[in-house]
């Protein structure tokens, strides 16, 4: 029986949250149960063995370089492959090994990188088909106790305007895409209309 922080969101879609170390708040992890797949993982709290005991992951996705978080250890103690988008490779040097992908290529579990960029060069949202769902890095989020998705604060950003309508235009343009639920990295999911969400986000957010 999976521990209290475990939480299956929607058939085969696990999340939980942990503390960053380095930024000190809480962070959602995605594992996609069937696929072997972890999204940004930090190692899950109170019950370290429950990865192992529900099928050890064989891969972990990163939305982005910054959130290689365990992904280390995930590695050391299951032989996962960490993915990262080619692009943000340079800030992995020295961390363990790297598989490179890019914008527009399928990766393990179905999964397909869509180019964000505008907060970083290497921001990916990455579409999972067999899950309905869109998962999320670092150019939306959803704060504790809000409903609504949101913008980083503006200090996160080098060029707040020019950054909120680079995020707007490609979150927009994946509108396309079909998916119900968003994982967010920063933030609780949305199991249920989550295109919605992002949607108003798209049209309303300042």
């Amino acid at each position: 029986m999976a521990d209290a922080a475990m939480r299956e969101i929607a058939p085969g879609v696990w999340h939980w949250t942990a503390p960053h170390p380095r930024i000190h708040i809480e962070v959602s992890s995605y594992y996609l149960l069937a696929e072997r797949v972890l999204l940004d993982p930090m190692e899950p709290p109170e019950d370290s063995d429950w990865l192992e005991q529900n099928g050890p992951p064989e891969h972990v996705l990163l939305t982005n370089r910054h959130h290689d978080r365990d992904a280390w250890r995930m590695r050391e103690r299951f032989g996962c492959t960490v993915h990262c988008v080619r692009n943000g490779l340079h800030a992995l040097e020295g961390r363990g090994p790297v598989e490179p992908f890019d914008f527009g290529e399928e990766l393990p579990g179905g999964v397909t990188a869509h180019e964000i960029g505008a907060i970083c060069p290497d921001e990916c949202a990455m579409h999972i088909p067999a899950h309905a769902a869109l998962a999320c890095a670092d150019g939306v989020v959803r704060w504790p106790g809000g409903q609504e998705l949101a913008f980083v604060p503006d200090h996160l950003m080098d060029d707040p305007e020019r950054t909120k309508a680079g995020l707007k235009e490609a979150y927009g343009g994946l509108l396309r895409l079909d998916f119900d639920r968003l994982l967010l990295a920063h933030g609780e999911p949305l199991a249920r209309r989550g295109k919605d969400a992002l949607r108003r986000f798209v049209a309303e957010a300042r």
